[in-house]
């Protein structure tokens, strides 16, 4: 029987999500109302374009020669362990081809929904909005429970982790609550990577089309200065960092 899910767009070579060149699926539906979310139109579960698994693996198929030599496919969102039946589906459908995947989530959804997934895929880059409880729930309209929970459980099934953190200015850009993130995970050995993503307003359009208030307008991309020094917080922990200069990915809508 065919497993279906709603897909809000896809990237056919992403250089941005996960090891290599990828395909980058980005499902649609998310709980999270994040302040600075640069692809609003996918918070709606009734949106997007429905399709199988094995449409969507005959697609990916069709770029096996660029995907297999280092990279794969990432699953996106929105928050794809929202569909957690249909990314499960995906995975091994994938792993049966012999394709890398990994989920792109902020491991909102509780263990019992999302735990097969996380067992079945490569790797997981999970999105830590905030390690303050009132903080994730100010930036996102959600606390930080099941994320951390999410980490906890890799760590239990030795699943590798890039932690993802957006840098925010006057939210999360701060030295005290980056030394604590850093310090923190410190004590997952599955941690390989750490992401630091430069907050920006490049999406801000977009909430503007759907006339909605972009709530951080009058916040600045963090300085060259104040990024080097979040770099270093990490690295003195002796965390492997990644510093991403985000923009807007090319995304192509599914139809």
């Amino acid at each position: 029987m065919a497993v279906y899910g709603t897909i809000h767009s896809v990237e056919t070579m992403g250089t941005l999500d996960g090891p290599g060149l990828r395909y980058v699926i980005f499902m649609q539906g998310c709980s999270m109302r994040c302040r600075y979310c640069h692809n609003p139109d996918s918070w709606d579960f009734n949106g997007g374009t429905r399709m199988s698994v094995e449409e969507l693996v005959r697609d990916i198929l069709s770029y096996r020669s660029f995907i297999t030599k280092g990279g794969g496919v990432t699953i996106s969102g929105g928050e794809p362990l929202a569909q957690a039946p249909f990314v499960l589906a995906l995975v091994r459908a994938l792993k049966e081809e012999g394709i890398h995947t990994a989920i792109d989530t902020a491991g909102n959804v509780p263990l019992e929904l999302s735990g097969a997934v996380l067992r079945e895929a490569d790797l997981i880059l999970l999105d830590i909005k905030s390690l303050d409880e009132r903080q994730a729930f100010s930036l996102t309209g959600m606390g930080n429970s099941d994320t951390l929970a999410t980490l906890a459980y890799c760590q239990a099934i030795g699943k590798d982790v890039w932690i993802r953190h957006v840098l925010v200015p006057g939210w999360t850009l701060d030295e005290t609550r980056l030394s604590e993130l850093s310090h923190f995970l410190t004590a997952f050995s599955v941690v390989k990577t750490v992401e630091l993503l430069p907050y920006h307003n490049l999406g801000a359009y977009k909430w503007e089309q759907l006339k909605m208030r972009y709530p951080l307008k009058d916040v600045k991309s963090p300085t060259g200065a104040e990024l080097m020094r979040s770099r270093a917080i990490f690295e003195e922990q002796g965390h492997t960092v990644l510093m991403t200069t985000v923009g807007e990915t090319k995304q192509t809508k599914v139809s």
